[in-house]
């Protein structure tokens, strides 16, 4: 996909962004383990290269997402960003989503076979805060370890016009292409083109 192409797809992105309202169709509820859920989760087994390989099979990609209970960056993410029915059905439409906690002792199997705790990952990964969103697109599946498999990462909250952005940086495969920031600058330039302010987010 060429480069005017998915901006001009961004650009989609952003407008129904910029004329629709936020909606509560996802609203977040919190689980026992003090974290907000979303319905849209995927339920996984934390074994995340057979994570990867299914969401590849469905022509997705594969995001974690570290939380942590009492995180209010968090809370933003799940009260603003996934009160947004552009930014889930995006998501949902191009991505499985599984979401670890950052202090949590569940097992998890790397993408290199090893077993260990939540915790454990979020440090081998260089986790340090939360929200951090990590991106594996579905063309990397069978890939070796994170090195392989990790093309992008949002590391803390994002707000919803920047977060959509990060989205589409990977569902578009822009991220082969140039750096994020470039990618924000084009988006910037395309949206002033149609007659939109980008400084109104």
């Amino acid at each position: 996909m060429n480069r005017r192409r998915f901006l001009s797809l961004s650009t989609t992105s952003a407008l129904g962004l910029t004329l629709s309202r936020p909606n509560t169709a996802t609203a977040a509820e919190m689980s026992d383990s003090g974290l907000f859920v979303q319905s849209f989760f995927l339920d996984s087994f934390l074994e995340l290269g057979d994570d990867l390989g299914e969401a590849a099979a469905a022509n997705k990609g594969l995001i974690v997402i570290f939380e942590q209970r009492g995180c209010p960056y968090c809370r933003e993410l799940h009260e603003v960003n996934f009160a947004r029915s552009e930014i889930v059905e995006f998501m949902s439409a191009n991505f499985d989503v599984v979401q670890l906690d950052l202090w949590g002792a569940r097992p998890v199997v790397d993408f290199d076979g090893e077993e260990l705790e939540e915790r454990d990952l979020a440090r081998k990964w260089f986790v340090n805060f939360t929200p951090t969103q990590i991106f594996f697109p579905g063309e990397r599946a069978g890939a070796a370890d994170i090195r392989e498999a990790e093309v992008f990462r949002l590391p803390g909250y994002f707000k919803p016009f920047h977060h959509l952005s990060g989205l589409e940086y990977v569902a578009t495969g822009a991220y082969k292409e140039q750096p994020f920031q470039r990618y924000l600058q084009d988006k910037f330039e395309l949206l002033r083109e149609n007659g939109i302010d980008p400084d109104v987010w």
